[in-house]
């Protein structure tokens, strides 16, 4: 997109505080996983910073996994920052078959789209993903096709909205958040 997404402002707050509000309500802690020297702005969080730039959401969602280990969870809700509309009942949605289908390490939401950053993924992950990188993989995608990966089919919705380009996020705000569709 060219710009750092996470301090992108929409309706008062940056994506990133809006994320963290959205996460807080259901999952403790929060990590936020931040490049090097990134500002961001005071959050109910802890911030984890990636040791390089560039190498995309793989390193950022190992780390992440990582902490959640350490912190004593088996289960963790990975997301990017760029999903204004996040909610909590989508991490309820896949709360429920992450803790009840036998051996499932990751779930997922697909609502006609892949969505590989808004799911719950096993803790455990976090070995699998550091020898994807040391193998010199860089996507999520590596990931998933090495998983044991479930989708959740659901209709589509503006929860799972994600700001990827400019005009994307011209679009939200341009759009008065009271005269937003649910």
């Amino acid at each position: 997109m060219g710009r750092d997404k996470a301090t992108l402002v929409y309706d008062g707050s940056t994506l990133v505080e809006r994320t963290v509000n959205a996460v807080a309500a259901r999952c403790s802690p929060v990590f936020v996983v931040a490049a090097p020297g990134q500002a961001l702005p005071e959050l109910d969080a802890e911030v984890l910073r990636d040791e390089l730039r560039g190498v995309g959401p793989l390193l950022a969602t190992g780390r992440g996994l990582r902490a959640a280990a350490e912190a004593g969870r088996e289960l963790a809700f990975v997301c990017a920052v760029d999903m204004p509309f996040l909610t909590p009942e989508v991490i309820d949605t896949l709360a429920g078959p992450a803790a009840r289908i036998p051996g499932v390490e990751i779930v997922l939401p697909w609502d006609g789209r892949e969505q590989y950053l808004a799911g719950i993924y096993r803790t455990a992950l976090a070995d699998r993903i550091t020898g994807l990188i040391e193998a010199g993989e860089r996507s999520m995608k590596a990931l998933i096709t090495r998983s044991d990966t479930q989708q959740i089919v659901l209709p589509a919705q503006r929860a799972l909205t994600n700001v990827n380009t400019p005009a994307e996020y011209e679009s939200l705000t341009t759009i008065s958040p009271a005269n937003e569709m649910s």
